[in-house]
């Protein structure tokens, strides 16, 4: 069967799979809506959470960066791993024993505003609309190449099926739709990892193949080679770093403090039964998501490897256009790669100078790499259902944070109290299904590229968010006009900041000499989150402290006794 046949099949089964758990896990209540009715079980939560967690950055993108960057681009890898382990256990077992499944809850209670509540929702709706741009661009990329219709049409695909289940199940409906989406993205992800591992390395484990010698007989490790080929093609060493320390620092830290500040992935902690519960989850979790991140550099390594080798002739002199192999006009029929043959012998070559004829997108390389190492059209189809559950399980929880934030922190907590639990859930429907209208416009029109728009996203959350709830758990002192002068500074800095440079300044002042202390757009969130922690320590000192009962709450939360059950969302 063709690879377009296979991928009906695969991507077909998947989809109906992920409708019938929505519909047998449809909700009744608010508390199902929003946190599942908190009875999910620990390995269960953590197999959601992974697939929550892993978006279409870490399965398309992330990869295909390390693929570019080679050395630079292990700042991704650091950055989201070590900020999961942030949040797993600073943040997550006390805001789980706080009560509110949502940041914006957790800050209007903790610094007893509205005010500042309503400067959380913003916060909260900006920095998911930001993140899910990168999931939908995603489906659509997917789409387009293995089911062959343009990126919009698979956006639209991608929104009716992220609808249904979103609006239908809410939290109970993503919740065991992600368990299955992990299952189907971790299979997609290790099954050519492995295939392609043994076929240039002879290992089949994908993390050792990374560091072994090629199977060719020739005794030159695998890295070796690609530094090799890096530097005869113009590029920096594949193992060298061409970044600057501090950023480097700055992105892997900005993605560390963001993540801890993502409410999708905060949210998923309330679902489980109590703290040790998600304590464990976490644990979980995080052996999940290693899986994945511990095979991606080998991934790109493999990826970058056969692609040279594919476009460059084993000559290492070009190969003839005419005789291309298939996955190039297949990916060109996207837009996502195209050929400029500008030296008129017809042949393709690849390189950084001015001997380069070939223009890639990095998003393909992980979608694209069963197809360069010529691997059976059922594996191929299998990346592309993996992707698709990759986008829309991120793209699923953060469609239900944005509802959340509108029905319940902003319509049920500041607009209309009274409002009861019927027309709640329904507002949360409604407010989700334009969210995922919403969502899909920016999937069609994106910022940037998947994983660049992902870390923007975690840039604005680190900015806003981390301190906001850091100062709230750690330091009583922090009062209500600290924390909103602080998220609105933050928050405002940073986006100013990667707007400029990256939509309005001309792209030749996009260049390190410019940057604030040489940090890029991606790595500009730590600077905010330093004006925002400034600003709520030094505001909160001069102004008068918060009300005793608040102080003790503070303390009460950094204690390790009374954890149980959350409270039903009425009683919040």
């Amino acid at each position: 069967m063709s690879v377009q046949t296979w991928t009906y099949i695969i991507v077909g089964l998947s989809f109906a799979l992920y409708i019938g758990i929505a519909i047998w896990s449809r909700v009744g209540s608010t508390k199902e809506f929003y946190v599942a009715g908190g009875g999910v079980h620990p390995i269960a939560n953590g197999m959601a959470t992974a697939a929550d967690w892993m978006s279409a950055a870490s399965f398309i993108s992330m990869a295909g960066l390390i693929s570019f960057m080679g050395y630079d681009g292990a700042v991704y890898l650091l950055g989201w791993t070590g900020g999961y382990v942030l949040l797993a256990l600073l943040l997550a077992p006390y805001l789980r024993k706080f009560g509110k499944f949502t940041v914006p809850d957790f800050v209007g209670d903790r610094y007893y505003s509205d005010t500042a509540r309503l400067v959380a929702v913003i916060c909260a709706l900006f920095v998911s609309f930001t993140y899910v741009a990168g999931q939908m661009r995603g489906v659509g990329i997917v789409f387009s190449r293995f089911l062959e219709v343009d990126i919009t049409t698979g956006v639209i695909f991608g929104m009716a099926i992220v609808f249904l289940y979103a609006v239908l199940g809410g939290m109970k409906g993503i919740t065991y739709t992600q368990v299955a989406q992990y299952c189907v993205l971790i299979f997609a992800y290790m099954v050519p990892a492995i295939f392609i591992s043994l076929m240039l390395t002879g290992n089949p484990v994908p993390q050792l193949g990374f560091g072994s010698t090629l199977a060719d007989g020739s005794g030159t490790y695998l890295l070796d080679k690609l530094d090799g080929l890096n530097e005869a093609l113009g590029f920096a060493a594949y193992t060298d770093g061409s970044k600057g320390m501090a950023d480097v620092f700055c992105i892997t830290l900005a993605l560390m403090v963001g993540t801890a500040g993502l409410p999708h992935v905060i949210v998923r902690f309330f679902t489980v039964p109590k703290v040790r519960d998600a304590r464990r989850s976490a644990g979980w979790a995080l052996l999940f998501i290693a899986i994945l991140y511990t095979t991606a550099p080998a991934v790109a390594s493999f990826a970058r490897l056969n692609m040279i080798d594919t476009i460059n002739g084993p000559d290492g002199q070009g190969t003839a256009y005419s005789e291309a192999p298939s996955w190039i006009p297949n990916w060109e029929k996207t837009g996502l790669i195209a050929w400029q043959d500008k030296n008129g012998d017809g042949k393709m070559f690849y390189a950084k100078d001015e001997r380069n004829e070939m223009t890639i997108d990095r998003d393909i390389m992980v979608l694209a790499n069963p197809e360069i190492a010529q691997l059976p059209a059922w594996v191929i189809a299998l990346i592309a259902a993996g992707g698709l559950a990759a986008a829309l399980s991120t793209a699923a929880g953060l469609l239900l944070v944005i509802s959340s934030a509108i029905s319940h922190d902003l319509l049920k907590k500041v607009i209309k109290p009274d409002i009861s639990e019927k027309q709640e859930l329904w507002a949360a429907r409604i407010a989700a299904g334009f969210a995922v209208c919403i969502a899909g416009l920016l999937g069609i029109y994106p910022p940037g590229f998947v994983a660049q728009v992902v870390a923007f996203a975690f840039g604005l959350a680190a900015a806003s968010f981390f301190p906001a709830i850091l100062l709230g758990i750690f330091d009583k002192r922090t009062n209500a006009a600290g924390a909103i002068v602080g998220m609105i500074a933050g928050l405002g800095f940073t986006t100013a900041y990667i707007v400029y440079f990256k939509f309005m300044a001309a792209p030749e002042a996009n260049v390190p000499a410019n940057w604030l202390f040489g940090i890029s757009p991606e790595g500009i969130g730590v600077i905010g989150m330093l004006i925002n922690f400034a600003l709520a320590i030094a505001i909160s000192r001069v102004t008068a402290a918060p009300p005793l009962h608040v102080q003790e709450l503070v303390d009460s939360i950094r204690v390790p006794r009374g954890a149980g059950a959350a409270s039903h969302i009425a009683q919040h």
